[in-house]
């Protein structure tokens, strides 16, 4: 028995009705669970020579200031639970591949991934490639590593990009005030650097510092291999035949830690002794491959150079407990980023998840607590930040890497002041520096 026109209309009309509560719903829950969480994209080098000293321990790093985060564990001023009462959901994106890739990673994240905001980037050629596409997407974005001065040169007037770490500049100037401090009679000078903007910025930004603060000593050579090449017999080679007494090198991951192997195991390293701007993330690591009194530096007041404050103390506790080792500089880079995403989010004053433009305004010339001390985000208009350099000499003993002889150099002395070009800052004699 077929129903009437009547029943058919009315039977449509109410499955219609129902299926288009049944779509309410939905998009209700859905918009519930989005204001239930903020969407966070991290990106580090997961795979390749560079994952197993700088980005994994960066990836560890990060998740466990999220996972404290979201327990509601860290210490003050931190110890709200979430980010401004958000659950936060870390999205994890693989650093390899190049420029070319990890802009189209970038997009990936923002519009499909849908997350709110991203932090990352190792590498200096990948932030200097994803900053405009940043810009261009009204995202917020910390870089929390890469160090290439070029980026805010580059990137004019920026809005959203933010770096939460210091620059190639205050690495090398770091470098050379500590040569002059502790090796002033040091007159042959060499170096190797990976050839791409990193390692080019940073032997120019170190040769200018030290043409000013050690200007009798003479650069007798610089090596440029490639990125990740991983072989440096020719390198070793060319450096021995010009008996240097110090050799600084920019090199990070597992390039600087092949480096270092194979120098030591050629003899150069009991010729002259290595200067390692990121020698850090090789103190627990290195298991007594690398001589003692090399100079080793971890891009600012991170890992083994970090001061002891509350955060710091729980970091590494932390850290420690989870993964069976200390943090290095690469894992409190990720640490330092990550708060500062807190403290954006928990100060940007909005209600729910804060918009790019909320987070950008709350983190624009702040200054913010973390396992470093206190972070000025004073320099690029508000959006880089300015903190001390450390230097130190990496000894083993006792079965574990440690540092001996450190020294710090005030933001103010490392790093040129907000608006100055840093190389003319340097040829000019560090105008306006105060190093005391």
């Amino acid at each position: 028995m077929k129903p009437s026109n009547r029943l058919q209309k009315t039977l449509l009309s109410t499955a219609t009705s129902l299926a288009l509560a049944s779509v309410g719903m939905v998009g209700l829950a859905a918009t519930a669970h989005a204001q239930d969480s903020f969407k966070v994209g991290f990106v580090t080098f997961l795979s390749g020579g560079a994952s197993g000293p700088f980005g994994v321990p960066a990836s560890q790093g990060a998740k466990v200031v999220v996972d404290a985060i979201n327990s509601g564990s860290l210490p003050a001023p931190y110890d709200s639970k979430g980010v401004n009462g958000l659950n936060l959901e870390m999205v994890e994106v693989d650093e390899a591949g190049g420029p070319t890739k990890q802009v189209e990673e970038y997009r990936n994240l923002v519009e499909r991934q849908k997350v709110n905001a991203v932090i990352g980037y190792i590498s200096s050629g990948d932030c200097l490639a994803v900053g405009p596409v940043a810009e261009e997407m009204k995202t917020f974005t910390i870089a929390f590593d890469c160090g290439t001065s070029r980026m805010f040169e580059e990137l004019k007037n920026p809005r959203y990009v933010f770096r939460t770490g210091l620059d190639a500049v205050a690495d090398n100037v770091g470098a050379a005030r500590y040569l002059a401090d502790t090796r002033p009679d040091a007159v042959r000078i060499a170096g190797i650097q990976q050839n791409y903007a990193w390692g080019q910025d940073s032997w120019q930004d170190f040769t200018l510092a030290m043409e000013q603060l050690m200007p009798d000593a003479e650069i007798v050579n610089n090596q440029m291999p490639q990125i990740f090449q991983g072989s440096y017999s020719t390198e070793i080679s060319a450096l021995q035949t010009r008996r240097p007494e110090i050799v600084h090198s920019s090199m990070w991951g597992g390039d600087m830690e092949s480096f270092v192997a194979q120098a030591n195991a050629r003899g150069l390293l009991a010729q002259a002794t290595a200067l390692l701007t990121t020698g850090e993330s090789g103190l627990h690591r290195f298991d007594g491959q690398a001589p003692n009194g090399t100079i080793v530096g971890g891009r600012g007041p991170f890992g083994g150079f970090m001061p002891e404050n509350d955060l710091s103390q729980w970091f590494n506790k932390a850290y420690e407990e989870k993964y069976g080792t200390p943090p290095s500089y690469p894992a409190a880079k990720a640490a330092q980023a990550i708060l500062a995403l807190k403290y954006a989010a928990d100060n940007a004053g909005a209600e729910g998840v804060p918009s790019a433009d909320q987070l950008a305004a709350a983190l624009k010339g702040a200054s913010f607590e973390s396992v470093s001390g206190t972070v000025r985000m004073s320099l690029a208009g508000g959006h880089q930040a300015l903190q001390p350099m450390l230097y130190g000499e990496y000894h083993f003993a006792d079965g574990k890497g440690e540092l001996r002889n450190v020294k710090s150099y005030p933001g103010d002395c490392v790093s040129a002041p907000d608006g100055y070009n840093a190389q003319q800052w340097i040829r000019e004699g560090f105008p306006g520096s105060s190093c005391d």
